[in-house]
């Protein structure tokens, strides 16, 4: 099973504080329409750290249930201690999922050495069911995976390849310079999808893309086709809504715009607040921008 293409990290939606399965197939349904190549279910977006085991399972299954088979589904397993990653990659397995993506640890960061990060993914992945993916995003733990550290693990045969949100060409450039061309590298940054993709990532997983899927589609297809100055035009022009949407409002943002566009965002989970009225504002002009530029539908996905 392929890792290429545009990827989505899907949000949870909530109902009267609960995880609310039905809502998260329906916007599978609506996302199916959209020329995507797959899922993560319990990242970041997701809002993996707000979400206890059994909810975790059942959003896994939800998912599970409503993404066709062929498609992978990528489960954010990573916690922060290795025998608990090892024990959630496992049910994660159990619910259906293809790979596992694990975020570093990052409670003991200083301790968390090149070493260390090396013998916990290797740990798991001498054990998991599935393959496993690395997860670089130092926005969130203050860790970035050193590119040598990358070289020994892809040597791993189950490991896979690695998901990127810092958006650091430089690191990228290295790390793909040290692993082998059947290693997913895929870009988390939608600032940076088109240079990645120039660099040889295999594709992207863009938090900004639950909201509006389209141009990163037509991103990675025109770059596909080699129709380069398509893509950097598309690309240049999403770069206003990403800063809006998700660089200046996060997870809310993201999904007050997926409110916006008839999809279930609602509200996170707190101590995560709801997109306030401002930001509303900011948000809608930011998509009416997209469909001015006729890069998303006025109306739907």
């Amino acid at each position: 099973m392929k890792l290429n293409g545009i990827m989505l990290p899907l949000t949870t939606p909530f109902e009267s504080g609960k995880s609310a399965a039905g809502l998260l197939q329906d916007n599978i349904a609506r996302y199916e329409e959209s020329g995507l190549n797959g899922y993560l279910v319990v990242g970041s977006t997701g809002e993996a750290a707000l979400l206890d085991r059994d909810e975790r399972v059942q959003v896994w299954e939800a998912a599970r249930a409503a993404i066709p088979q062929g498609k992978p589904l990528i489960a954010g397993t990573g916690v922060e201690s290795t025998s608990a990653t090892i024990r959630m990659t496992r049910t994660a397995a159990d619910c259906g999922a293809d790979f596992a993506l694990i975020l570093t640890p990052f409670f003991f960061r200083k301790s968390m050495t090149g070493e260390a990060l090396a013998a916990h993914y290797q740990a798991v992945a001498d054990v998991s069911p599935i393959p496993v993916l690395l997860y670089n995003n130092p926005i969130i733990t203050g860790i970035v995976i050193p590119p040598a550290v990358v070289g020994v693990l892809c040597a791993h045969e189950n490991i896979a390849g690695l998901k990127d949100s810092a958006g650091d060409l430089g690191w990228m450039a290295d790390v793909l310079n040290r692993v082998p061309g059947n290693f997913a590298v895929i870009s988390g940054h939608a600032f940076t999808l088109l240079p990645a993709l120039t660099l040889g990532a295999s594709g992207g997983i863009l938090a900004v893309a639950d909201a509006v899927p389209e141009p990163f589609v037509s991103i990675y297809e025109d770059f596909r086709r080699e129709d380069t100055e398509a893509a950097l035009r598309i690309q240049k022009a999403v770069i206003p809504a990403v800063r809006t949407i998700l660089g200046r409002h996060g997870v809310p943002g993201v999904k007050a715009a997926m409110d916006m566009r008839g999809l279930h965002g609602g509200h996170p989970r707190p101590p995560l607040l709801p997109a306030s009225e401002e930001a509303k504002v900011e948000i809608k002009e930011a998509l009416e921008q997209l469909s001015a530029d006729k890069l998303i539908p006025a109306t739907r996905l």
